[in-house]
């Protein structure tokens, strides 16, 4: 049956939106949403250097000023801050907005720091030690986000004074960052592995504020601060911007800072990045962009709907981004992708997988791109975990967030696998098609008994435990049709089943998909459903839903279901035009 009239008109307008956003290159950039919990940070950094500073820093003090203005204005009701304009309040950032208000103390912003005040004595007394266990509880064991955020309070005078004040932030152990990298993985770090700016600066500081009592641990601390340091300037991207993310290089930039380290070249490229990344109106993102991935999403999204002229030069680009050299942050080998085609990237499985499938949509593949395809999928190989799943970064860290295997870049890689399973050479395809039996049985093993999966990189702030299973089990059941369209693996199929009416049964009244249950359907999440279920009878009412937001223009707002490092949120301004180009072109092609 051919689509109706409507919902052609609807792909047609999705598809000249997308394909006008991109950049002057060819690719797409977007464009992130800006973020209370990066401005405070970039705030607390830039008003620290400028105070520890020997010489005047009169240049940082419009920056200070307009950030701290944007994060008054952009005060939720409550009193509190959520990561975007567009999140529900919480604690960790709603704290260090509160610490950013510390650093520069202003008679005007009274009221916006008795609101914020007010706030959080409505969930934790704001005596120092309640507060320091309330920020930890919310990370459990995973310090990678709790000692920074403790850190920035306490460099606030948020904490107490200093004699006492950093006794509340727990020490990490910055010294073992002198050991070779290839221990960390056994040495069970509390910091995820992309963190180790993190675990040198704020390690050091902690340390600089208040030694360990313990004379031989104190030495050592001591004698590495000098090593540490070196690996810290060398890890640093020429940018200044560590992963491209303003409040992990703010972190890092405020620490040094506060222990006299102002003139450190670290420092000083720190601030460079935090001050090219101020926007007009006074805020930060949470990252410069997500070229990459954005460009993979659009290209998958568009399919034949993306002009073939416009073809060769994006995936020219395309491969000019895959890492070719041991990446010097990481030590990741070569051969995968970054989120970014800035030098503040670093490879990761999610990026490398989208821009595999990518590279086989982009029209037949010449030699260069079969070389570039099978170091990639090598590269998702070597990653893969012993429980079979795939995680983001390094292989082998442990169970941190984005160090354990996840399911939505499982499924992303079991995609890319299957893609050029006919263009690899017999010893990869074989270590391939082991790879696949084995990243299906950790999806096996880690379907809910319900049918859904859990992923890592996106949430929903309604849901328990800002989970959101849609998101997880549409993006798995895609990687098992595209599996079962090889006429293979049929242990895929009871998955896929679950799968689907996991989906089917979780559908809103209204026709549309929700990330959380009883909650208001989302462009994104039903696009995503229907591109998991084009032919399902349900996906009538999610075609028409979708339609009709279209039809009204309704469909551009995007929704804060993403999570960036440490769970917090984003936005970003192309995932609707992506997910709903996925969705209508799925739709108006099947059977």
């Amino acid at each position: 049956m051919s689509a109706p009239s409507s919902v052609l008109a609807a792909r047609e307008k999705v598809v000249a939106a997308l394909l006008a956003a991109r950049n002057a290159q060819g690719h797409w950039t977007g464009e992130l949403s800006s973020s209370a919990l990066s401005t405070a940070t970039a705030v607390c950094a830039l008003a620290v250097v400028a105070r520890h500073s020997a010489e005047p820093r009169c240049e940082l003090t419009p920056l200070i000023d307009a950030g701290l203005n944007w994060l008054a204005t952009h005060q939720n009701p409550d009193g509190g801050w959520g990561d975007t304009d567009r999140s529900f309040s919480n604690l960790s950032t709603t704290a260090l907005v509160w610490a950013a208000f510390g650093v520069v103390p202003g008679e005007g912003r009274r009221a916006t720091v008795e609101a914020a005040e007010n706030w959080l004595r409505a969930r934790t007394p704001l005596d120092p030690e309640p507060l320091a266990k309330a920020l930890a509880a919310r990370y459990g064991k995973d310090r990678t986000f709790s000692v920074p955020i403790l850190t920035m309070c306490a460099i606030a005078g948020r904490l107490g004074p200093d004699e006492t004040a950093w006794r509340h932030v727990p020490q990490l152990p910055f010294e073992l960052a002198a050991l070779p990298a290839r221990w960390f993985g056994a040495m069970r770090l509390p910091v995820v592995s992309y963190a180790l700016p993190a675990l040198i600066a704020i390690g050091q500081v902690r340390h600089y504020f208040r030694p360990t009592r313990n004379p031989l641990a104190c030495w050592l601390r001591d004698a590495a601060q000098a090593a540490t340091l070196r690996i810290l300037a060398r890890i640093q991207p020429p940018n200044g911007g560590f992963l491209e993310a303003t409040p992990l290089t703010a972190f890092v930039t405020m620490s040094l800072a506060a222990m006299g380290l102002s003139g450190h070249p670290v420092v000083t490229r720190g601030v460079d990045f935090l001050a090219r990344s101020a926007r007009p109106d006074g805020s930060w993102a949470i990252d410069t962009n997500l070229a990459t991935w954005l460009t993979t999403l659009a290209v998958n999204a568009l399919g034949a709907d993306l002009p073939p002229a416009d073809t060769q030069p994006i995936r020219d680009w395309l491969l000019g981004q895959q890492y070719r050299a041991v990446h010097p942050y990481t030590n990741a080998a070569p051969g995968g992708w970054a989120w970014t085609d800035l030098v503040g990237g670093v490879p990761d499985a999610d990026d490398t997988a989208g821009a595999l499938v990518a590279l086989r949509r982009l029209g037949p593949p010449d030699a260069a791109t079969r070389q570039a395809a099978a170091n990639g999928a090598q590269w998702l190989v070597d990653l893969q975990n012993g429980d079979g799943g795939i995680p983001t970064f390094c292989k082998g860290w442990g169970a941190l967030p984005f160090d354990r295997s996840s399911p939505d870049i499982t499924a992303h890689a079991l995609r890319a696998w299957a893609e050029w399973l006919d263009a690899f050479p017999p010893a990869l395809l074989r270590r391939v098609e082991r790879a696949i039996v084995r990243a299906l049985g950790f999806l096996a093993r880690n379907q809910r008994p319900d049918g859904a999966w859990i992923p890592l990189w996106f949430g929903h702030q309604e849901s328990a435990n800002d989970e959101n299973p849609l998101y997880g089990t549409t993006r798995v059941l895609v990687a098992l049709r595209d599996l079962a369209a090889r006429g293979r693996w049929p242990q895929a199929e009871p998955l896929a089943t679950a799968a689907e009416h996991w989906i089917v049964t979780n559908q809103n009244p209204d026709g549309g998909w929700s990330g959380a249950p009883g909650a208001a359907s989302s462009l994104e999440e039903t696009a995503l459903a229907l591109e998991a279920l084009p032919t399902a009878a349900s996906a009538q009412k999610g075609i028409a839903w979708l339609t009709a937001r279209v039809e009204a223009g309704e469909w551009r707002e995007a929704s804060p279901i993403g999570f960036y490092f440490a769970r917090l949120w984003y936005y970003e301004r192309l995932y609707p035009a992506i997910f709903a180009a996925a969705a209508l072109r799925t739709v108006t092609s099947s059977p």
